[in-house]
């Protein structure tokens, strides 16, 4: 346990909540979730492009924070990045199995469609769907170059950061970065 168990949970920095928690301490759990929810809803979203989605991910992302908060390493003291990581890697997954979901259910014949006015909506919804190209793209990316991406672009990371989270020099972030959005460029005006 940390040495500022005086410290009142909403003024503790992610460390010491992040202590607390794994102590069992449910209330600076709370106060970490309070702290990081709508920025990591904001990330899931921009992931996946789906409301829903995104609030899937988040609580993936925190149930996983609560099992694995006994053996986690925040990096510069925040609990951010890595809550980033774990949205990234939840997201991946999804993505997978959605994949092999659509292989089975291509060998099942199709029902009638029946539209649905919701369906329509969310077609207009244009920036959605410019979102759902780019995680599309992104998805296409090398791995070094999708996880800088989702973790600077989509996660709003700074370089130092993300380099830190990835063990890498600062560098070959931005490297990594800088032929990301090239590529992402030529496939996004290639649509």
């Amino acid at each position: 346990m940390s040495s500022h168990l005086g410290v009142p949970v909403g003024q503790a920095g992610d460390r010491e909540l992040w202590d607390r928690a794994a102590a069992g301490d449910e209330d600076a759990f709370g106060a970490l979730f309070e702290r990081h929810a709508e920025a990591v809803w904001n990330h899931a979203y921009r992931l996946t492009g789906s409301w829903s989605g995104a609030e899937d991910l988040t609580s993936t992302t925190f149930l996983t924070a609560w099992r694995r908060r006994a053996d986690v390493t925040l990096v510069r003291d925040s609990a951010l990045p890595w809550l980033y990581t774990v949205a990234g890697n939840a997201a991946r997954d999804e993505y997978r199995g959605a994949k092999r979901r659509s292989r089975l259910l291509r060998r099942i014949p199709d029902p009638p469609v029946v539209s649905d006015h919701a369906d329509a909506v969310a077609e207009q919804l244009d920036g959605e769907q410019r979102l759902r190209h780019v995680v599309e793209a992104v998805r296409t990316l090398p791995k070094a170059q999708r996880e800088v991406v989702e973790l600077c672009l989509l996660g709003d990371l700074s370089t130092g950061d993300a380099a830190a989270l990835l063990a890498v020099a600062e560098v070959t972030v931005r490297s990594h970065l800088s032929r990301a959005r090239a590529r992402l460029r030529a496939l996004l005006e290639a649509k």
